[in-house]
């Protein structure tokens, strides 16, 4: 069922052994609104946990700092900035159904969970976890607020997509207030790059193609890609944005093989078009800016599928 802010705070005072799920190939704001979380929860004596299928990137891991790993059987299921359940990855055998409560802000989340709080108008889930936690009678700290802050921060593209709103600005002043070092994560989050990244990003912008006089770009990432250039998973981050920055594109598009017959696909586009729109007919979504979802096929079949759906997508609007 759907509750209310204050709704959610209240439950989550009346449990005890809480377990905090986050996404696969987890981003900036389901881990900054995990971290945000468990902290918060465990200023008030409680047994907190962030769980996470994929392994945390290294330059996520300042978010962490300071939460060690409490052992216990997580008798309360919270989910953050997780439009559905097939997004949590290994968790998802073991979580499934039993996911108590939802804090999400994407306008796709289908509603999985026993009690849900989502706000579309949000540009992030740690947006959304800003006006929660001091429902919960805990205050604001520097470290909350940088977990909060990067995960604002990471799904607005350091406040230049459409998701962006006076409120999300309003609420990063306050956090800069609080003390947030933004030139130090905005330098980690937007502008630091690994050799192998750079390796990786030389390869993918070699696979561009351009398709309807140039208004659909699509970037290939193989596995062999991937494991030549000595990546991780984390490094592929960002490359998703290349397409949409190109003149002219309507809809940036990147395929990243991860299995002889699975790809997960990343879509970019900018105002009037929506990407989630188009991601939705292969079974995902997202927001209107970005959106994603996965294919079960190969490579150059799913370059077809997505061109063409695309493209009725473009002849339609």
């Amino acid at each position: 069922m759907e509750v209310s802010l204050i709704e959610a705070a209240t439950w989550l005072l009346q449990q005890q052994d809480i377990g905090i799920l986050c996404h696969q190939s987890p981003d900036g704001d389901t881990l900054g609104s995990g971290s945000a979380l468990c902290r918060a929860l465990r200023s008030l004596g409680k047994r907190a946990q962030v769980l996470c299928s994929d392994p945390i990137g290294k330059r996520f891991a300042f978010l962490f700092e300071g939460l060690e790993e409490q052992q216990f059987e997580p008798k309360a299921i919270v989910a953050v900035d997780v439009a559905d359940e097939q997004l949590l990855g290994s968790l998802q055998p073991v979580y499934g159904g039993k996911i108590q409560l939802c804090i999400d802000h994407h306008p796709s989340n289908t509603h999985y969970a026993e009690r849900w709080f989502v706000n579309p108008q949000a540009s992030a889930a740690c947006e959304v976890m800003y006006s929660l936690i001091p429902l919960l009678g805990v205050k604001i700290d520097i470290a909350i607020a940088s977990d909060l802050y990067t995960g604002i921060a990471t799904d607005t593209g350091c406040f230049q997509y459409i998701n962006v709103t006076p409120r999300t600005f309003r609420i990063a002043a306050e956090l800069l207030e609080l003390g947030v070092p933004a030139p130090k994560i905005n330098h980690a989050m937007f502008a630091t790059k690994s050799r192998e990244r750079l390796q990786l990003e030389r390869e993918a912008l070699n696979t561009v193609e351009y398709f309807r006089n140039g208004e659909i770009a699509v970037i290939t990432l193989t596995r062999k890609m991937v494991k030549e250039s000595g990546a991780a998973d984390e490094d592929t981050d960002g490359i998703a944005s290349i397409p949409r920055c190109i003149e002219g594109v309507h809809v940036g598009v990147t395929i990243k093989e991860k299995a002889d017959d699975l790809v997960k696909v990343s879509l970019r586009a900018p105002q009037p078009y929506n990407a989630s729109e188009i991601c939705a007919k292969f079974g995902g979504g997202g927001h209107p800016g970005a959106a994603g979802c996965a294919i079960h096929c190969g490579v150059e079949e799913a370059k077809k599928q997505l061109v063409a759906a695309i493209s009725q997508y473009l002849e339609e609007i």
